[in-house]
C-alpha cells in the first residue's frame, strides 16, 4: 500500500498554490476574494477532474493549499459528486458548467439547506441520503447569506424540485461522504497548521522581558503540543489517502479516523497559535484572525456531518473491524508473519482466556532464529535487518505481551553501543549473551537530583591506577535486584564544560563489592531500586568508549532505541483489541444506542491511537530512508504517553468498576490487564525523560531559544 503523496501530487499542490497566490492571496483575502473567478480558473486548470482519475492525493494537496489561505472553494464536494454522478454530469462538473455543493438530507424531498459554503457561486445542490438510495441534483433558486463565524459566509439555500437522477448504493455514498469529510478535515488542519507556523516564527523574534518569548517554558510547551497534533493529523491524512489509492477495504474507516482526529484537535492547534501570537494575531490585518474563522467553521461542519450512529464505533464493535494496519514494506511484513507464527507456537491460553507465553522457550526460539540483534551486521552475528524490520519485531512482541522486554532492551540500549564503542574483549564477552537474550542488565542513569536531565548526574568515578573508584547513588533503577550487570553513567570530569562532556560509561557486574541495593515497589507493581555505590573499585577494562566520551555512547544507544518508540502504541493497540472483545459481547448494554457518549468516547480513543501509530510509522519510514527523525521520536513518545493515561481512564468509563478489578479477582476483564495498565500509564509520561522535557526538546528543534536556567 502506497502512503503519503507522490511527487506528482506535491507538484500539483504547488501549482494550485501559485494560482491561489495570484488570484486569491493569503487568508486576509477571505472577506473579499473573488471565488467565482477562482472557480472558473480551477475548471480551466483541471482541478475538478480529479475524481475521474481517482487522484485523491492530488485533491488533498490542493485542499491543503486552500486551507492555508482560508479559501472555501468546494473541491472536495466536486470530487464526491464525481463518485455519484454519471459520465455526462462529471464532464459538466469538470468544465465548470455544473458547480455542485453537497448536502446530506434524511428527507430527499427537502428543498432548503443550511450552512453551505460557496453557494453564491454554485449552480446545484447534490442531495444524498447518508444510507444511500436516490440521489437528487437540485438547481439552486435562492441564496440567503448567513453571516457569522464563516467568511465568506455560509448560506441558506433554496432549491427547485428535482427528480432523482439515479440510485447510489450505500458503499458508494459512504465513500463519497468520507471524501467530503476528509476534505473539510484537511482544510481545517491546513489552516491551523499555517497559524501554527506563524506562531513558531513569532516566538523566535517577539521579545518580552528582555528575551524571545520562545525561550519561556510555557510557550515552548504550548508550541510543541501544537506541533505534535499537526504532525499526527498530517500522518493520519497521509495514511487515509494511501488506503484509498490502494482501494483498501479499510479506506472508509481510515478516512473517518483522520477526520475524527482533526475535528478534535484542529481548534486546539488554532487556539494555541493565537495564544502564542498574542495581540498581533487578534486583529484582522493578520492572517490568523481569518484562519481562526475558517478552522472553527470547518470543524463545526465536520461535527454536524458526523454520520449518525458514529461510524468508527459501529465499525469496530458491531462490524468486528480492527484499526487499519500499516504496510511497512515486503521485508518487514514477511518478518511480521514469521514473528507471529513464532509467538503462536510458544503460547497457551490461561483460565481467563488470555494467551501467555513460555518465557524461556520463546527466548531460546528467538535466539535460534537470530531475532535478538536482528539489526546487527551479519559479521557481528546479526541478520542485517533494516529499521522497519526492527520496529516490526518490537511492535509484535509488545502487542503479544511477549515476556522478552529485558532481552530486547539489552539489544537496543547496550548491544548497539558495544558494537560501536566496545573493545574486542567486550564484544566477545557481551555480544553473544545479548544475542542469546541472556544479559540481565539494569540502567544506572537516574539519580535523586538527575532524572530527565542526565547531564547533571553527580555519581563520581576517580581514576586510581588501572581502576576507577565510584561513589554515589542511583535512583529508580528498574530490576537492579535481578540484574547481573549495570550500565553505569558516572562523572569523570567534574569541571567539564558543557556538563555532558565529563561523563563516562562502564558496564559493571552488580555483585561488585561496595554496591548496595534497596528495593521499592512502584505503582505499576514493578520493583525498582535505589543503588548505592560506596568506594566501588571498577577496572578500566569495564569502560565502554572513551574517558569523558560517555555522552556519545548514551546518544548512540538512544538513537538505536528510536526503533522501539512504537512500543507504547502497540501496547495500547492490544488493550484496544481486548476492550473491543468485551464490548462486542453486548454492545447495547456496554455502549448504549448509536450516537451515545460512550460510542463517541470509544471513537476518540481509537482515532487518537491511530494517530499515534501513524506518527510512529512516519518516523520509522524517515529513519529507514535516512531522513530526519530527531523530532519524530519525542513527538511519538509524548503522544503515546498521554494517550496511555487517557486510554486507562477511558476503559474505566466504558466498562465501569469491573475494569478496576485485578488479576486475582473473579471475572476481571482480560485477567485484570486494564487496571494494571492504568497503574502503569504514568510511567509512559515520566519515564525516559518526562513529556515536559520531550516537549522542550521539540521546541528547541523548531528553533525556539533554550529556556534560561534559574541563577544558582
Amino acid at each position: 500500500m502506497s502512503t503519503g503523496f507522490s511527487a506528482e501530487a506535491e507538484d500539483f499542490g504547488r501549482s494550485v498554490a501559485g494560482v491561489l497566490d495570484d488570484q486569491w492571496g493569503d487568508a486576509t483575502a477571505a472577506p473579499s476574494g473573488d471565488l467565482a473567478k477562482l472557480w472558473r480558473t480551477a475548471a480551466e486548470q483541471g482541478w475538478f477532474e480529479l475524481a475521474e482519475e481517482g487522484a485523491l492525493d492530488f485533491l488533498v494537496t490542493a485542499v491543503r493549499e486552500l486551507g492555508r489561505r482560508a479559501c472555501p472553494l468546494p473541491l472536495a464536494d466536486a470530487y464526491a459528486a464525481g463518485l455519484l454522478l454519471d459520465a455526462d454530469r462529471r464532464a459538466a462538473v469538470a468544465s465548470g458548467e455544473l458547480r455542485p455543493v453537497l448536502a446530506l438530507a434524511d428527507d430527499l424531498a427537502a428543498r432548503e439547506f443550511d450552512h453551505l459554503d460557496a453557494a453564491p457561486e454554485a449552480t446545484h445542490v447534490l442531495v444524498v441520503h447518508p444510507d444511500g438510495g436516490p440521489v437528487r441534483l437540485a438547481p439552486i433558486t435562492g441564496v440567503e447569506p448567513a453571516p457569522g463565524l464563516a467568511v465568506p459566509p455560509w448560506s441558506r439555500v433554496s432549491t427547485a424540485g428535482a427528480a432523482p437522477i439515479g440510485d447510489a448504493d450505500p458503499a458508494t455514498v459512504e465513500e463519497a461522504l468520507t471524501v467530503a469529510s476528509l476534505g473539510l478535515a484537511v482544510r481545517a488542519l491546513a489552516a491551523a497548521e499555517r497559524a501554527h507556523e506563524m506562531a513558531v516564527e513569532h516566538a523566535k523574534v517577539r521579545r518580552q522581558f528582555g528575551r524571545a518569548i520562545g525561550g519561556f517554558g510555557a510557550v515552548q510547551q504550548r508550541v510543541a503540543a501544537c506541533h505534535i497534533e499537526v504532525g499526527a493529523g498530517g500522518a493520519l491524512v497521509r495514511e487515509a489517502v494511501g488506503h484509498a489509492l490502494a482501494a483498501s477495504p479499510d479506506r472508509v474507516l481510515a478516512g473517518e479516523l483522520a477526520a475524527h482526529h482533526v475535528r478534535e484537535t484542529a481548534t486546539s492547534i488554532m487556539f494555541g497559535a493565537q495564544h502564542t501570537l498574542g495581540a498581533v494575531g487578534f486583529f484582522e490585518e493578520h492572517e490568523a484572525a481569518w484562519l481562526f474563522r475558517r478552522v472553527h467553521a470547518d470543524v463545526a461542519r465536520l461535527r454536524a456531518g458526523a454520520r449518525r450512529g458514529g461510524g468508527i464505533a459501529e465499525a469496530l464493535v458491531e462490524q468486528g473491524r480492527s484499526l487499519p494496519g500499516f504496510n511497512v514494506g515486503p521485508a518487514a511484513e514477511a518478518l511480521r508473519a514469521e514473528v507471529r507464527a513464532l509467538l503462536a507456537e510458544h503460547s497457551e491460553t490461561d483460565e481467563h482466556g488470555v494467551r501467555r507465553h513460555d518465557a524461556d522457550r520463546l527466548r531460546a526460539a528467538m535466539a535460534e532464529r537470530g531475532l535478538f540483534g536482528i539489526g546487527w551486521p551479519e559479521e557481528a552475528g546479526g541478520r542485517g535487518a533494516g529499521v522497519a524490520e526492527q520496529a516490526v519485531l518490537n511492535e509484535e512482541m509488545k502487542y503479544a505481551r511477549g515476556p522478552v522486554d529485558r532481552a530486547m532492551s539489552a539489544v537496543m540500549l547496550l548491544g548497539h553501543s558495544i558494537l560501536l564503542h566496545g573493545t574486542p574483549e567486550q564484544k566477545a564477552e557481551f555480544l553473544p549473551l545479548i544475542r542469546r537474550g541472556e544479559l540481565d542488565f539494569c540502567l544506572g542513569y537516574s539519580e535523586p537530583e538527575s532524572g530527565s536531565d542526565l547531564a547533571s548526574l553527580r555519581t563520581r568515578a576517580v581514576r586510581d591506577g588501572d581502576d576507577w573508584i565510584v561513589n554515589g547513588q542511583k535512583s529508580w533503577t528498574t530490576r537492579a535486584h535481578t540484574a547481573s550487570h549495570v550500565w553505569l553513567a558516572v562523572r569523570t570530569d567534574p569541571d567539564a564544560a558543557p556538563r555532558h562532556a565529563g561523563i563516562t560509561i562502564f558496564l559493571v557486574p552488580i555483585d561488585t563489592p561496595g554496591i548496595g541495593i534497596q528495593r521499592h515497589t512502584a505503582l505499576s507493581g514493578e520493583v525498582s531500586c535505589t543503588v548505592f555505590y560506596d568506594d566501588v573499585r571498577v577496572p578500566d577494562t569495564m569502560r565502554v568508549g572513551e574517558v569523558n566520551g560517555g555522552w556519545r555512547v548514551i546518544t548512540d544507544a538512544l538513537a538505536a532505541e528510536r526503533v522501539v518508540m512504537g512500543g507504547i502504541a502497540a501496547t495500547l493497540l492490544r488493550q484496544l483489541d481486548d476492550l473491543l472483545a468485551h464490548l462486542r459481547a453486548d454492545p447495547a448494554r456496554t455502549l448504549g444506542p448509536h450516537g451515545s457518549w460512550k460510542r463517541e468516547r470509544l471513537a476518540s480513543l481509537a482515532a487518537r491511537l491511530q494517530a499515534a501509530r501513524a506518527l510512529v510509522l512516519a518516523a520509522t519510514r524517515a529513519m529507514a530512508d535516512g531522513g530526519a527523525s530527531r523530532l519524530a521520536a519525542p513527538m511519538a513518545g509524548v503522544l503515546g504517553g498521554e494517550l496511555a493515561e487517557d486510554f486507562g481512564q477511558g476503559v474505566l468509563e466504558l466498562l465501569g468498576p469491573q475494569a478496576a478489578l485485578g488479576a486475582d479477582a473473579a471475572r476481571a476483564p482480560s485477567g485484570g490487564v486494564f487496571e494494571q495498565a492504568l497503574r502503569t500509564a504514568p510511567m509512559f509520561v515520566i519515564g525516559g525523560g518526562t513529556n515536559d522535557v520531550q516537549r522542550a526538546i521539540i521546541a528547541r528543534g523548531l528553533g525556539l531559544a533554550r529556556e534560561e536556567r534559574a541563577a544558582g
